[in-house]
């Protein structure tokens, strides 16, 4: 998938290039690339472009657009970025939009929060 995407950056800097001024370039991955050229593609064209990627890589096809945009934000969350810097990334303005939605905890969150306690408790004896 990640190749995937490397390929499709690379197309997308070449149109960038030979269009120039005339390539709406607000850095939008999935982005036309003939009439209004650089500007974004329909969601559903997205979705259907991926589910058609997901297939001929034989992954889990209920995946989507959004579904990245949650295991991004739990990443973010997991590798401790604050919560004002995910909340910017995503384009929120209120906090409680990014903890309701998107900050759902992880696996991970959750063994380290189990293994905290464990020691805690260890120390008190």
């Amino acid at each position: 998938m990640i190749q995937a995407l490397k390929i499709h950056k690379e197309k997308q800097e070449k149109i960038i290039q030979q269009l120039g001024d005339d390539y709406y370039n607000q850095d939008f991955i999935f982005a036309k690339t003939e009439r209004q050229a650089g500007y974004p593609i329909v969601i559903k064209m997205v979705q259907l472009r991926m589910a058609r990627l997901l297939t001929l890589a034989d992954l889990n096809t209920e995946l989507t657009p959004h579904s990245l945009r949650h295991t991004h934000t739990s990443l973010l969350a997991e590798a401790g970025v604050a919560l004002e810097q995910i909340m910017d990334r995503l384009g929120h303005s209120d906090d409680q939009i990014t903890k309701n939605v998107y900050l759902h905890v992880t696996k991970e969150m959750k063994k380290e929060a189990s293994q905290k306690f464990s020691q805690l408790m260890r120390s008190l004896n």
